[in-house]
């Protein structure tokens, strides 16, 4: 805590006061903000594990999807196969607004068959290996666009923590000192004032007295 070098006036004291109000609103705004992103960072964790987990089952069924295709086919049909891409791939990103944080989006587009072989001599296994990766790739998009939005949440979520405890520790205390301190200093103004005032007052009254009485001896 610390008392701000300022002047002990009544117009310092308004302004404080006001600074103060100001201080405090705004530290029931962040208060709120960081209350309102710490909610929206709890369910992005819970939406992330539970397409982690997707991730986890879906590369385990297309690898096992893969592995019962290279058992049955031969290397060779497999190669050419595969070794032609039939599908393009794009990924558009855009961003939506969550509390004033940027929170990407990404959209994957699709041109194309992703089956561009022929089936006479590839077998059903591979197919649904294709189709298994393909869902994987979906899913690490989908995963992918949940931890970047995680990152941006945790990032604003640290900078409005600091700004809380910058006010709540730092200046709204230091104001609040500062205030006590103008008040006490205006205080003991006005008692000393008042003490002159009396003191004066007393002095005129006993000038009077003194007049008064030197006009009765005068008038004896």
């Amino acid at each position: 805590m610390a008392i701000k070098n300022v002047t002990a006036t009544r117009m310092t004291l308004l302004g404080l006061k006001k600074q103060s109000v100001t201080a405090k609103r705004g530290h029931k705004l962040l208060k709120d903000k960081q209350d309102g992103l710490m909610q929206e960072f709890m369910q992005i964790i819970r939406k992330c594990k539970e397409v982690r987990e997707m991730v986890e089952t879906a590369i385990q069924a297309a690898n096992q999807s893969f592995m019962q295709a290279q058992a049955i086919l031969p290397k060779s049909v497999l190669e050419n196969a595969l070794s032609v891409p039939s599908q393009k791939l794009s990924l558009e990103v855009s961003t939506k607004n969550v509390m004033s944080v940027r929170i990407p989006v990404f959209e994957l587009k699709t041109e194309g068959q992703g089956l561009g072989y022929g089936f006479f001599q590839t077998r059903a296994e591979l197919d649904l290996a294709i189709r298994e990766f393909g869902k994987v790739f979906e899913l690490l998009i989908q995963l992918a666009e949940i931890e970047k939005s995680a990152e941006n949440l945790a990032v604003e979520i640290e900078k409005t923590r600091r700004r809380v405890n910058a006010l709540e520790h730092r200046l709204i205390p230091d104001l609040e000192d500062t205030l006590r301190y103008i008040q006490m200093k205006l205080s003991e103004t006005e008692r000393s004032a008042v003490v002159q005032v009396m003191a004066i007052k007393a002095m005129i009254e006993r000038n009077e007295a003194e007049v008064q009485r030197r006009k009765k001896e005068a008038a004896a």
